[in-house]
């Protein structure tokens, strides 16, 4: 989406209009135009100074709506529809469950196929479709198309979602309305050469970023000029697969700055109001872990100013439902606009436990025609909460994205928990990572931080890697408990060591392995009335373990297969019977006969490159397997020097955690 001048047929068939409409709107001002070689033309990021259909809202009741999500998202937006009486409709695809707790439930090709969406509507006889977030939540012609097939559309105008939909056309139309944006480029000029030269303008270091999207895919920090061809590569490479955009924009890196946005609410009459802030400083590759509300660094006076701006950029795009408009602040009280997401975040939940509003119970209403009904003087705000988000990723491998099958749950009192989690279900690398949110509010910021930290304790998930040791690690960490958290804090952090299973994990892993095989031959279990024992394997270690005697309470534990899972602080450890030591060695010593070195997957993604084939010499670090999942990369390297003796996958194969990709011998 670019901002290039569009043909008045162009807007109507964009915002689901008849051209006498367009016509029309120009005539009386409300869409600006103006005239190339005689012929009118109207600006991409002016659509969304109007809406697709009347001027003023039709009324209308919704019994019946479609969620078109999946998860902890279509499972908390049920909850509100089924408080209101409205009967709800989920989706889901073949490799995908049913969701729980809904009247109907049906099967589509894809989320992201909108066509899909449209039919199960109408098979379900839905008045209204929710997008949620991710998947088709801020795709224009999606919203548009839901208009013109009769349904209600719990989200902003397709005009709105396209003109902020383009972060450089939203770069634009904030500073034309007077909200400060950060020192970049965003012109239209797009080669190499144009874009090294702005950087040198810019100044080093900075940040390359795609035009279209958003979750941080494809942003890469550039410290110096020759970073920049790489990272060009690279951030459009990503950009293309995720967006099918390739148009980059360049932005000053703002050092130790806070990333804090505004929430917004705003009705089909043109009335609008903010909610607050939420601080979501604590990021990890430009991903959000926690987030809170009120922002500690943000004072009353801030607050109005910022909120104040948020309307104004929202309010000139035409905006309807709720949005929310990122900001980065300085410590001189200097806030730069970001970008606008044009639907509901996902974290929501804390602006809602301070404001006492249900923002999804707001979007259905104001789809329905409703006014906001409420002023920005009767806002206000009551104590502070705190928002984790439990992911599916290993700390330990760097972050990479995990897969298996959930073992076990088990989540905590006395807090918010959203999750469409339950034992059994299989996390894949298809969907985002977001597992659960956790949600504490307390009178004051240090009762909602000790609220959460004991929720996270009490929280057990089993089966599946996640960063749940992290989270609670990282609430302890001076910086989060101060209030001092930046968008480079946690990249500045050094991380705890891994978790290490102490003898009680082993004892508990060990009773439930062989309670699972109690004749299996492990080794000489049972040994007179010597105490039984058994072996066992964790990764690369094997132990005789054991089992009289295990002292004091045991931890988490769950069996699947021939796998037993154990919680390690927080962390899910897997476990398995292992043969006695002599063959243990016998196996590994054939296994490594030689120099060579064995290239393992280490997370579940698709392969997206092979750098060298069967035969080649190689150099020790050269990348040989490049991944993708989550629609980051991962280059799998070679720790040696030597020539590919093996090569086991091909570009494009789906592969697990653990997978043989490759064989490089001495």
């Amino acid at each position: 989406m670019t901002d290039e001048a569009l043909t008045p047929r162009q807007v109507a068939d964009e915002l689901g209009v008849t051209v006498r409409t367009v016509q029309r709107w120009v005539a009386d001002g409300r869409l600006p135009a103006t005239r190339v070689g005689g012929r009118v033309r109207v600006s991409r990021s002016s659509l969304g100074t109007v809406a697709a259909g009347p001027d003023v809202p039709e009324p209308r009741q919704i019994r019946s709506l479609l969620i078109a999500n999946r998860g902890e998202i279509a499972a908390r937006i049920a909850r509100t529809a089924a408080r209101l009486g409205m009967r709800t409709v989920g989706i889901h695809t073949s490799d995908d469950h049913a969701p729980d707790g809904f009247d109907l439930a049906l099967q589509v090709s894809s989320y992201l196929d909108a066509g899909a969406v449209l039919d199960a509507a109408r098979r379900a006889g839905a008045d209204a479709i929710h997008p949620g977030y991710g998947f088709l939540s801020e795709n224009p012609a999606f919203a548009e198309a839901v208009g013109r097939a009769g349904f209600a559309w719990a989200g902003p105008p397709p005009g709105a979602i396209a003109a902020m939909g383009d972060k450089s056309a939203a770069r634009r139309i904030a500073a034309a309305h007077g909200v400060p944006i950060v020192p970049g480029y965003d012109g239209e000029a797009q080669d190499d050469t144009t874009l090294a030269a702005e950087a040198w303008r810019i100044g080093f270091p900075l940040l390359v970023k795609p035009s279209a999207g958003g979750g941080g895919k494809g942003m890469r920090v550039v410290r110096s000029a020759g970073e920049m061809p790489g990272a060009l590569a690279a951030a459009r490479r990503e950009a293309s697969r995720a967006f099918g955009d390739d148009r980059l924009i360049l932005e000053r890196l703002l050092g130790r700055a806070r990333h804090v946005e505004i929430q917004v609410l705003f009705d089909g009459y043109g009335h609008g109001v903010h909610l607050g802030e939420r601080d979501c400083s604590a990021q990890r590759r430009n991903q959000k872990v926690l987030e809170e509300s009120p922002a500690p660094s943000v004072t009353p006076d801030l607050r109005a100013r910022m909120g104040e701006a948020a309307l104004r950029v929202a309010a000139a795009v035409g905006y309807v439902s709720a949005g929310t408009v990122e900001f980065l602040l300085t410590d001189a009280g200097e806030f730069f606009f970001l970008e606008m997401n044009t639907r509901l975040q996902v974290e929501h939940p804390v602006t809602e436990a301070v404001t006492g509003r249900d923002l999804v119970a707001d979007q259905l209403r104001i789809a329905a025609g409703e006014p906001l009904g409420f002023d920005q003087a009767a806002v206000h705000w009551s104590g502070h909460a705190i928002e984790a988000r439990l992911y599916a990723e290993d700390p330990d491998a760097g972050f990479l994205p995990a897969a298996g099958r959930i073992a076990a749950l088990h989540w905590p009192e006395g807090v918010r928990v959203e999750t469409g989690l339950r034992p059994g279900d299989t996390v894949t690398d298809r969907y985002d990572p977001l597992l659960a949110k956790l949600i504490a509010h307390g009178s004051t910021r240090a009762e909602a931080l000790a609220r959460l930290r004991r929720a996270l304790d009490e929280t057990v998930v089993l089966g599946v890697r996640t960063n749940l040791r992290f989270l609670r690690w990282l609430l302890d960490v001076p910086a989060t408990r101060a209030g001092d958290l930046r968008i480079d804090t946690l990249a500045g952090l050094e991380l705890p060591p891994p978790a290490v299973p102490d003898h009680a994990a082993w004892q508990a892993a060990a009773a439930t392995l062989l309670a699972g095989r109690p004749h299996a031959p492990w080794g000489g279990a049972w040994r007179g009335a010597a105490p039984a024992a058994v072996w066992v394997r964790r990764g690369e270690e094997v132990r005789r373990v054991e089992l009289a005697g295990i002292p004091g309470p045991a931890p988490p534990v769950a069996a699947d297969g021939a796998v037993v899972h154990v919680a390690v602080e927080g962390q899910s450890l897997e476990f398995s019977l292992a043969a006695p030591p002599d063959v243990e060695e016998a196996v590994r010593h054939a296994a490594h006969a030689g120099d060579r070195a064995l290239l393992h997957a280490p997370m579940p993604g698709r392969v997206i490159a092979v750098r060298a084939r069967e035969g080649d010499p190689v150099e020790a670090h050269a990348p040989l397997v490049v991944i993708e999942a989550m629609k980051m990369e991962h280059a799998v390297v070679t720790p040696l020097t030597g020539s590919v003796s093996g090569l086991f996958v091909s570009v494009g194969d789906q592969v697990q955690r653990g997978d043989l990709l490759a064989e490089v011998s001495a």
